[in-house]
């Protein structure tokens, strides 16, 4: 129980995949609960409570489940191209509101979130939960303490096939849902970059191709991308996003400043005396899985419903943090279907 006795209850629509590891992370909180789901599926509430172990009012319309007095939050982990409905009705209906990624598969439908939360005085969230992964959080530490100086260039890659093997490819093979290759899962490594590399990003060029693999043929867009970045101040980055490969999990990371560099969990600086000329390993977990139960989800799902319960911004993954990232995987994708450089909106 919490210590102010406060407990923030979580309704979540859409039970696949993303939602049990989320049903498990709120309800490992002090002061969260998940207390209703709601599925175009026919579910069984006494299986579900096994399941689950917490029983579970169950939904299969919407907006019924919107009008529940006893929900305060709406956890959305349905198929990409429900959320930005879902989100704005729910940001209408005055609940808190947390989307798993990608916010929006259109800008204009992420700037209609953003203005039905704002309107409404709602919190809401992005499930960019790598920000709050052990690893980003020493690294982000390493740069704040200057050990590797000013970044001038920068690399935050993802590698990871996603085939018949992976639980949404079903849905996220089609444009409809799955969009391109960096809004599909990419999106986590072009974030992870912006939060590790300060200042806005100026503009991009990006890339696409596909591999010829039969596993990888059912995909209506191109399944790898190149993404270069140039930030207001002059220093560069890039970003691939790789979801047709056969290999590994792999989260690169690359950065390379006036002081020192990052590699991965392994550390090269000029500014600590004694250390030998070769790189230092940071012991840290790496983010080396695309399985959702591996995902830090519950220190996540804390700051939100602390920043839900205490009215303020929360950290890392609030909504207008995240925008800033969709800014720039849209212009990237302009870019894909231009083949020309493009500035990123302002």
């Amino acid at each position: 129980m919490a210590k102010n006795g406060k407990i923030t209850r979580v309704g979540i629509v859409g039970l696949g995949w993303a939602a049990g590891a989320h049903i498990h992370a709120f309800n490992s909180l002090p002061n969260a609960k998940v207390v209703a789901v709601c599925s175009r599926r026919c579910l069984n509430a006494e299986e579900l409570e096994r399941e689950y172990h917490t029983p579970l009012r169950l939904y299969n319309d919407y907006a019924a489940m919107l009008r529940d007095p006893e929900i305060d939050v709406i956890d959305i982990t349905t198929e990409p191209s429900l959320h930005a409905p879902q989100a704005i009705a729910a940001a209408e209906a005055k609940k808190h509101v947390l989307v798993e990624k990608p916010l929006a598969l259109k800008w204009n439908d992420a700037v209609g979130i953003q203005r039905a939360v704002k309107k409404n005085k709602v919190r809401a969230a992005v499930g960019f939960e790598v920000r709050f992964s052990q690893q980003f959080t020493l690294l982000r530490s390493v740069v704040d303490q200057g050990l590797i100086g000013d970044i001038h260039y920068a690399e935050v890659d993802y590698y990871h096939g996603i085939g018949p093997w992976y639980a949404p490819y079903r849905w996220n093979v089609t444009k409809k849902d799955g969009g391109s290759s960096l809004l599909s899962a990419g999106c986590h490594a072009l974030d992870a970059l912006l939060m590790l590399v300060d200042g806005p990003v100026a503009e991009v060029r990006s890339l696409a191709t596909q591999s010829k693999h039969k596993i990888f043929a059912a995909y209506e867009y191109p399944t790898t991308s190149v993404t270069l970045l140039k930030f207001a101040k002059g220093n560069i980055a890039k970003v691939t996003s790789c979801i047709d490969c056969h290999q590994p999990y792999y989260f690169h990371v690359h950065l390379v400043g006036s002081e020192g560099a990052l590699l991965d969990n392994r550390l090269y600086t000029n500014k600590l005396k004694g250390l030998k000329k070769q790189w230092t390993t940071l012991p840290t977990a790496l983010v080396d899985s695309g399985d959702v139960h591996d995902h830090p989800y519950a220190a996540q799902f804390q700051e939100f419903v602390d920043a839900i319960q205490q009215n303020r911004p929360m950290a890392l993954t609030d909504l207008d943090i995240a925008m800033e990232t969709f800014r720039v995987i849209f212009a990237a994708d302009e870019s894909v279907r231009t083949g020309k450089p493009v500035r990123v909106r302002r």
